[in-house]
C-alpha cells in the first residue's frame, strides 16, 4: 500500500509540475480564416521554448493545420528552417493580420543539412504563420490580404 501511494504521490506531482510550468508542451489552438473562407486550425507558439521548435521535425501537415508564433510586436523576424523535414509556405502578419510578406515552399531540411545551406526567411511581423507548402497558391493569398483569428487568447 505504502508503494501504491507513493506512485500516485510521484506522479500527481509530475502532472501538478507539468501544468504549473507547461512542459508537457500543450498548445493552445485558435482558426485561421483565409479570405476564400477556408479555415485553419494552428497551434499557438507563444513561448521562447515553442517558437524555438516550431515544426521542426514535423514529417505531416494536413492542409487544414499550420502554426501561428506570436510576437509581443511587430519587428523583422527571422525564420530558420533548420530540421524542417517538410516545405513550408511562411506568412508574415502585421498584428491586424494582414500579410506583409509571404514566401511559397521553403525547402526541407535535415538533420544533416549544413548550416550555410539552411534557408533563412524574414518579413516585418508581430504573427508568422507556417503553413503546408501549396497553401498560399491554393488559396490566392498575397501581399495586403487579411487574414482572421482571434486575438484575445494570444
Amino acid at each position: 500500500m505504502k508503494q501504491f501511494f507513493s506512485f500516485h504521490w510521484s506522479a500527481f506531482l509530475f502532472l501538478g509540475v507539468c501544468a504549473l510550468l507547461g512542459a508537457c508542451n500543450e498548445y493552445a489552438q485558435t482558426d485561421v480564416t483565409f479570405p476564400d473562407g477556408f479555415v485553419v486550425r494552428a497551434r499557438i507558439a507563444d513561448t521562447p521554448q515553442k517558437t524555438e521548435k516550431g515544426l521542426m521535425f514535423v514529417k505531416n501537415l494536413p492542409e487544414d493545420e499550420a502554426m501561428l508564433f506570436v510576437f509581443d510586436q511587430e519587428n523583422t523576424q527571422y525564420f530558420w528552417m533548420k530540421n524542417t523535414l517538410i516545405d513550408l509556405d511562411i506568412l508574415f502578419l502585421n498584428p491586424e493580420g494582414k500579410i506583409n510578406e509571404l514566401y511559397e515552399r521553403v525547402p526541407h531540411t535535415y538533420t544533416y543539412t549544413p548550416d550555410h545551406q539552411i534557408p533563412v526567411v524574414a518579413g516585418k511581423a508581430q504573427y508568422v504563420l507556417e503553413a503546408a507548402a501549396g497553401t498560399i497558391s491554393r488559396h490566392g493569398l498575397k501581399k495586403g490580404n487579411l487574414l482572421h483569428f482571434e486575438r484575445t487568447n494570444l
